[in-house]
């Protein structure tokens, strides 16, 4: 396969540029493509086959003023421009079937956290303790793109990545396939996440840097975890918060 012209967008993200390198990445790669730009009234042949094959592939699309594709890349963008993460997703199907198998068989589940630089650490701690992998929302979470992978010290790179339509029915195909699910949480119903026993294989789910776990998603946790506090503290970054978690669980794997 020829090298596509991938460049570096402000904020991490990544752009492909032209029809035949989306097309190509379309092809090859449709779990990397977050969203397809195409420049309003353009009507071809070449686009005709963009479209119908994001359509196919299930990637969202849609039109935008000349003006917004312009500044969105200054160079000859043909009209049109993809958006793709700088890794590739994997099935979760896949992740579950494997995790066992880790040295870690735990399972990280995000939802809805924002920040790139959180879920990179997070995938940094995650893999150097071994852990089978991480899965993340396709909508309301934080950009995969080249910032997050940086963070992550490549890990990203390196460990399963599934990207799901729907956290609660991921979580539920988690239960059916024999995890227990563990959410991170501060409430009166979280247990001591030092004294708890824990199980493996495992998910444990972390939630978004302000609001938490969502109660839809909660709902599908076998158990919440509390980090006590030796001190009054209002909380922790769930980057920290996560990688303290996902340590209590290597304990007796790797302790």
């Amino acid at each position: 396969m020829k090298k596509r012209d991938d460049k570096p967008e402000e904020g991490g993200k990544t752009l492909v540029i032209g029809n035949k390198p989306v097309l190509e990445l379309l092809e090859d790669s449709p779990s990397r493509v977050d969203f397809v730009y195409f420049k309003k009234g353009r009507h071809d042949k070449a686009l005709d086959a963009i479209v119908d094959l994001c359509k196919k592939v299930k990637v969202p699309f849609k039109s935008l003023p000349a003006q917004s594709m312009d500044r969105m890349y200054r160079g000859n963008h043909q009209g049109v421009i993809a958006q793709a993460a700088a890794l590739e997703y994997v099935e979760l199907d896949r992740i579950l079937r494997d995790a066992p198998d880790a040295p870690l068989p735990l399972i990280v589940v995000l939802d809805q956290v924002q920040d790139p630089g959180n879920v990179g650490v997070l995938a940094r701690t995650l893999y150097a303790l071994g852990g089978a992998g991480l899965v993340v929302g396709r909508h309301h979470g934080a950009y995969l793109g080249t910032g997050a992978v940086k963070a992550s010290a490549g890990a990203l790179n390196k460990m399963p990545v599934a990207k799901v339509a729907n956290i609660s029915r991921a979580l539920e195909e988690c239960v059916k396939a024999g995890y227990t699910v563990y959410g991170a949480g501060t409430g009166e119903n979280s247990e001591n996440a030092y004294a708890c026993p824990l199980r493996l294989p495992a998910v444990l789910v972390l939630g978004n840097e302000e609001k938490g776990i969502r109660p839809g998603v909660a709902k599908h946790c076998d158990m919440s975890l509390a980090i006590p506090f030796a001190r009054d503290f209002d909380s922790l970054n769930v980057a920290q918060a996560g990688a303290i978690l996902i340590a209590q669980f290597s304990k007796g794997v790797l302790g």
